[in-house]
């Protein structure tokens, strides 16, 4: 698939995830409002009820006719007028009952104006579930200028009550989010598949283009060798042969990279522990890595420590650790490599850093270069070659150990390659 209609399936992808987000928010609050409706309108012809009920006991119903008997002051409290003397058991009993029939499971407080007074009085909180409950009342219930005999009503915890009623939609509406989920995951797989693709797509080209390299030079160096005129040639004789030497073991390095990173693959590593002195072993890892062809232009320094650094470590993954770091400070340096090895004591940790004077690496790359495979961009430009393999397998490696890596920017250029390793007594 190509990369223009891969990343129009991703937007519109996410557009479509966004779109059915927004009409489900938009459904559960019309769904919402929808619910909240229903109970204002039951609890109105609830309390209609009621003042039916009150009128009806004191023989007087005939002034049904003549009141509008609810007003809903807002969401959640209602004014229910009788224009007649009411009693207060006869309305407690009568909410309750109302309230019952027509499905209305909440806690309400209820109080009676009276005229003479020109204030609530018989003010109660009745529990839905429990006949008692200990629950504060409204501090102050508003009063009316229109009526002058009418009790109020009052829902303090309405929500509750409409988001167990919204349940069902609420769980279909989770379940759609599980399965937007799943499709957000499934898209992530995709990208991160072609990711891995290309990245492996390189990998194998730099593979080839290593491999073939020198199998290319030993073979033209072997078919000069096997002209019998050589032989007139010393010197001419003795440069094929070295040119074959140092083919051969640039070839075997970049098999044993390969042959390390599916060995690390297939099983879990197993290190072989061994107290050592950190600064004594970093010397002589430094000192092979002169002997190699690129360390043998690198100026390396390596700072005395005060006093010895005991640590437990595996000899052959920490020195093949060390020459990666010392590898790709040379190989990603543009000038005349200048290494530094400073060791730091911190806490009960030891810190040693790599700083190097090389190219550097951009803040938002420092987490992918110990990715396997990966390598940071460079656009058509192949001047350092490599497989991505070097910094991932230094990660393995300092995970096993249980130490930690970091990379920051050095002020002088460069970067600042950092192990820490805790200190054993």
């Amino acid at each position: 698939m190509k990369r223009y209609a891969l990343r129009l399936i991703i937007v519109l992808a996410l557009l479509s995830v966004a779109g059915i987000f927004m009409v489900q928010f938009a459904f559960l609050k019309n769904i919402f409002d929808i619910t909240e409706k229903e109970l204002q309108e039951n609890t109105t012809v609830a309390l209609r009820e009621v003042a039916w009920q009150l009128l009806e006991a004191a023989g007087q119903t005939s002034r049904f006719d003549y009141i509008d008997p609810v007003e809903q002051l807002n969401s959640h409290y209602y004014l229910v007028n009788v224009n007649y003397v009411i009693d207060p058991e006869l309305l407690r009993s009568q909410l309750k009952e109302q309230f019952k029939r027509h499905s209305i499971m909440l806690d309400f407080e209820y109080a009676i104006f009276d005229p003479e007074k020109g204030e609530m009085v018989f003010r109660e909180y009745v529990c839905a579930k429990n006949d008692s409950c200990d629950q504060v009342l409204l501090a102050e219930f508003p009063l009316s200028s229109r009526y002058t005999r009418y009790f109020a009503v009052n829902f303090p915890k309405p929500l509750p009550y409409l988001h167990y009623r919204m349940q069902s939609w609420y769980f279909i509406s989770g379940l759609l989010l599980i399965v937007l989920v799943f499709f957000g995951y499934s898209l992530w797989v995709i990208i991160r598949q072609r990711q891995l693709s290309n990245i492996q797509k390189v990998f194998i080209n730099n593979l080839t283009h290593e491999l073939k390299t020198p199998i290319s030079s030993i073979s033209l160096s072997a078919h000069v060798l096997s002209d019998r005129k050589i032989m007139d040639n010393p010197a001419r004789l003795f440069e094929y042969v070295r040119i074959i030497n140092e083919q051969s073991a640039r070839l075997a390095k970049n098999v044993e990279k390969v042959l390390n990173l599916s060995t690390l693959d297939k099983k879990r590593l197993q290190l072989n522990l061994r107290t050592i002195d950190l600064m004594d072993f970093t010397k002589k890892c430094v000192g092979q890595f002169k002997e190699s062809e690129l360390g043998k232009d690198a100026n390396i320094t390596i700072v005395e420590a005060s006093h010895g650094f005991l640590a437990e470590v595996d000899e052959f993954h920490l020195n093949n650790t060390i020459q990666n770091i010392l590898e790709n400070a040379v190989k990603y340096c543009k000038r005349s490599p200048e290494i530094r090895v400073i060791p730091e004591k911190r806490r009960k940790k030891l810190h040693l850093h790599f700083q190097d004077n090389g190219i550097g690496i951009p803040p938002e790359e420092r987490r992918k270069i110990f990715r396997k495979f990966y390598r940071i961009p460079t656009g058509n430009i192949h001047d350092v070659k490599g497989f991505g393999l070097g910094l991932d397998y230094v990660k393995r490696i300092v995970d096993a150990h249980r130490w930690k890596i970091k990379v920051e920017d050095n002020e002088t250029g460069g970067s600042i390659f950092t192990l820490i390793i805790p200190m054993k007594k």
